[in-house]
């Protein structure tokens, strides 16, 4: 099963850090990156994507926006958060995002929520329904 990956940073070196770890992984396809979330969420919306890491402090738009964008829309990616911020873990709970890593993130953290991933989704477990809207936070 290849498990089909976009990369959210606004920090070229540390995009391209991550996209060069994601493509070191077996059966990932890393189908593109991006500087930002809109281009980010374009890109959502109009190809399949299975995977999405995003930083979370980000210009105009964060990346637990960016989730909470995601998460609205019927069959969505999954989306991991990262951050140097530990505190924006909670966040990333309160939407249901898959995960959160604490940056900097080494190459096994990395593996072990794609590892993750792959055996939920093998076990029918990810739950591809709308799981956040505006309205369960009182917005």
């Amino acid at each position: 099963m290849t498990i089909k990956t976009i990369v959210v940073d606004n920090s070229p070196e540390l995009k391209q850090r991550l996209v060069s770890i994601l493509a070191g992984l077996d059966d990932i396809q890393v189908c593109e990156s991006f500087d930002d979330a809109v281009a980010a969420m374009q890109y959502i919306e109009e190809n399949p994507v299975d995977l999405v890491f995003s930083d979370v402090v980000m210009p105009e738009i964060s990346g637990i926006t960016l989730a909470s964008m995601i998460y609205e829309r019927p069959d969505h990616p999954e989306v991991i958060l990262l951050s140097g911020i530990p505190g924006f873990s909670l966040e990333a709970w309160k939407i249901r995002a898959f995960g959160f890593i604490i940056k900097p993130y080494t190459r096994a953290q990395i593996a072990a929520m794609i590892k993750r991933y792959r055996r939920e989704a093998e076990r029918g477990l990810l739950d591809r329904e709308v799981v956040y809207s505006r309205e369960d936070d009182g917005q």
